[in-house]
């Protein structure tokens, strides 16, 4: 259930039907726009009351010492163009004063515009209406966009306007700052990174006869003020325009031109034309990505939410990195994890595939530092940094990221079914040979092989960080072993490419050995794979000693500690599960999954996704629906303090995987599409649209038939639960979901079991 009551359910918006100053930054976390190259956190257009800052441009940071010392990188608030202040009868709108009436905010996700409707009655006793609008162009990058409008309601009021362009950041060093008419511009220069931003705004205004406006500027400040004397029925309307430039070599003039142009751009087309391009760009997202849950009314917004905030956050990134956070927050310093490959990507890919090839784009991009950081460890090829902004290193020098080789591998995973989704040969000429090329020679010099032959990866560390560093890391080898025949393959086929990178038929058919040979621990006693070599004989962690308070368990013990013992963090060996499920056999993947299910915590708010798969998958709906209900309401069901610093992306990823890949049993193998939908009991029907090979197929799941059509592009042959299937446009396909296979139910550790989410829907609908 969304937890605070100021959200009611709606299936294509988030409504906030009044304010709480209490989880105000929480609610700018949710509220926030971006396009993947801006972003605006959600907070009120007049700048305070203020939980947290949050203007990005993806890309701009400022460095600093790490947390050993090292360089690092932190995401930077850049000047605000979002701020419109207002005066009443000279009393400063403020809520924290006066009498708040009404305050509305929606959030259309089918328009991308912020709305607020507001009723304030100012300490001197004038009350006043205020509408606003916001959005950041999903169709021009630059641009962000802004309606203010004002009215008294019970009798004249002297209104004055102060739109503003604002820096507030210390790394930010003033250079230019102008005013002409209604134009604004402010120009600055970080401090240690050498990042130049410019940030222009133009305002269209529209008041009563005697209106009258005025600018003034300095080096972090510019202003344009608006007055005017409103009777009741009349009103004051600011339209503000906003663009946004940067660059670490481009000169003061060329990157004020270049605001200066997309400005230009935006005035030519206008704030109500900027918002029917969003709605367009938009319906053809939700055209080829939308899902639809019946039975589950939190649910189905939760994925919708879900869906656009991963379309924004990636929709004109444009060879930027998608970061932890996205453009929402300063959560994670704005750093890129392993998390967008490995569970935003596989969402993106056949959803908003054009996505996909950017970001693999910005990943060859920072090649170059990645092999100058295998070199710093003693390895060839390419070693991808546990976090980054710009591909150096900026994580911690600590095992679990130090040795997180596994990054690579999801990198060459992404690139693997992309290309194979997609058939984009370009891109796989362009970028991804170079990238599986890199990323196999690591594996191949990392690992040895042993006298019988067996191939090892040893002192690596795999997703699970309470799991440390091990040898021969089951998720880390099975990723490793598809990235190096990957490698190949792609070698072989760009022949001409490969010999300029200087492989030969000699290491090409290196890599196919070590994959052939890669070591699989497997513990014969138990009959299951083991996360990492010995891993089944640590002694357990002692969960039944262990209180409800007593999580995360970091927090409360040394990491030592849990490195040496069998508990789990987040999937790692059930990731791998999912992610390389042809190497398993069904009832191999199920005594796996139940065995690691015992051990599993989730303190990672992206566990909960990829369990709700495997729970699906090994025939146990019922569990796997209490996970999805625990990924999808995470970051839009909480007022956690975490949330304050932007949403979890990887998070909502696990929405959608849980219900696309778990009870649609959507998996992807080669230029093969498989289905094994099976719903649980709380839903009624799943149908969801996916992108593959310029196809465009919708599936439609109820309790006992699955439907399959294909909406655009030639046939596509699938599978149905094992069964054969040609779709063609004039031939859609229905089969029955066979029964579920009789298996024990697995269980968790005490006490962390997920909340049953059939009987928590049933308590909310009987509240409603």
């Amino acid at each position: 259930m969304i937890l605070h009551p100021a959200y009611p359910v709606d299936p294509w918006c988030l409504r906030e039907t009044s304010l709480d100053l209490d989880v105000l930054a929480q609610s700018e976390s949710l509220f926030a726009l971006s396009n993947g190259h801006l972003g605006w956190r959600g907070t009120l257009d007049e700048g305070e009351p203020l939980g947290l800052p949050g203007c990005y441009l993806n890309g701009v940071f400022e460095q600093e010492p790490g947390c050993d010392g090292e360089p690092g990188e932190r995401v930077l608030d850049v000047p605000d163009g979002r701020l419109v202040r207002l005066l009443v009868d000279d009393e400063p709108f403020d809520l924290r004063y006066g009498r708040l009436h009404r305050h509305r905010r929606t959030l259309d996700l089918r328009n991308g515009v912020l709305e607020r409707d507001v009723e304030w009655t100012a300490p001197s006793g004038r009350t006043v209406r205020i509408t606003t609008s916001r959005l950041v162009s999903l169709s021009q990058r630059a641009v962000g966009a802004i309606g203010y409008r004002v009215e008294p309601v019970d009798g004249p009021a002297r209104i004055v306007l102060q739109s503003e362009l604002l820096a507030t950041a210390d790394a930010l060093e003033p250079e230019d700052a102008a005013a002409d008419g209604t134009r604004l511009h402010l120009l600055h220069r970080t401090r240690r990174s050498g990042q130049r931003i410019a940030v222009a705004a133009e305002h269209t205004v529209d008041g009563p006869p005697g209106t009258a406006t005025a600018v003034e500027y300095g080096p972090r400040l510019a202003r344009l003020t608006v007055t005017a004397s409103l009777r009741p029925g009349q009103a004051l309307r600011l339209d503000k325009l906003v663009a946004h430039g940067w660059s670490a070599v481009r000169s003061r003039h060329a990157v004020r031109s270049q605001v200066d142009a997309a400005l230009a751009r935006a005035a030519a087309t206008g704030r109500q034309a900027l918002a029917e391009e969003q709605r367009a760009v938009l319906a053809g997202f939700w055209g080829g990505a939308d899902v639809e849950v019946d039975g589950d009314a939190e649910v189905q917004q939760a994925v919708r939410f879900a869906l656009f905030q991963l379309f924004q956050a990636g929709a004109r990134a444009e060879q930027r990195a998608l970061a932890a956070k996205g453009l929402t927050g300063p959560g994670h310093d704005g750093h890129c994890f392993w998390d967008t490959e490995t569970h935003v990507l596989p969402v993106l890919t056949y959803t908003a595939p054009q996505l996909v090839a950017q970001a693999l784009r910005w990943r060859h991009a920072t090649l170059p530092a990645a092999r100058r950081r295998a070199r710093r460890l003693g390895l060839a090829g390419a070693a991808f940094p546990c976090r980054t902004i710009d591909g150096e290193e900026c994580g911690p020098h600590r095992p679990a990221g130090a040795t997180a080789f596994h990054v690579n591998a999801g990198i060459a995973d992404a690139v693997v079914h992309y290309t194979a989704a997609t058939d984009d040969l370009v891109l796989d000429r362009e970028a991804g040979l170079e990238l599986l090329v890199h990323t196999a020679r690591l594996w191949r010099s990392l690992g040895h092989h042993d006298p019988a032959g067996v191939f090892h990866l040893d002192g690596v560390s795999g997703p699970d960080e309470y799991g440390g560093t091990a040898d021969d890391n089951l998720y880390t080898n099975l990723m490793a072993q598809q990235n190096l025949r990957a490698a190949a393959d792609a070698a072989e086929r760009n022949a001409d490419l490969a010999v300029a990178l200087g492989v030969s038929d000699e290491e090409t058919a290196a890599w196919r050995d070590a994959a052939l040979h890669l070591a699989v621990p497997f513990d014969e006693r138990l009959g299951v794979h083991e996360q990492s070599a010995g891993f089944t004989r640590h002694q357990r962690w002692d969960f039944a000693a262990t209180g409800p308070g007593g999580y995360p368990l970091l927090r409360h013990h040394p990491y030592f500690q849990l490195q040496r013992r069998q508990v789990v963090q987040q999937p790692d060996l059930v990731l791998a599960l999912f992610r390389r499920g042809e190497a398993f056999g069904p009832e191999q993947r199920a005594r796996d999954f139940a065995y690691y299910e015992e051990l599993t915590v989730r303190d990672s708010p992206i566990a909960a996704g990829v369990q709700a798969v495997l729970a699906a998958e090994t025939g146990f709906p019922e569990l796997a629906y209490d996970y999805l209900a625990e990924t999808a309401l995470l970051d839009l069901g909480s007022t956690a303090h975490d949330l304050r610093d932007g949403l979890r992306l990887a998070a909502l990823a696990g929405t959608w995987l849980a219900l696309v890949a778990g009870f649609g049993g959507l998996r992807h193998q080669g230029d093969v599409l498989s289905f094994a939908p099976r719903l649980p009991p709380g839903l009624a029907r799943l149908a969801f649209t996916v992108q593959f090979q310029r196809r465009t197929l919708r599936v439609e799941v109820t309790a006992d038939r699955a439907g399959y059509t294909l909406l655009e592009g030639a046939e596509i042959q699938l599978w149905h639960h094992g069964e054969p299937l040609t779709i063609t446009r004039d031939t859609p396909a229905h089969r029955p979901v066979p029964a579920l296979p009789g298996r024990p139910a697995p269980t968790q550790p005490a006490g962390r079991r997920p909340r049953n989410r059939r009987r928590s829907a049933d308590r909310a609908g009987r509240q409603e």
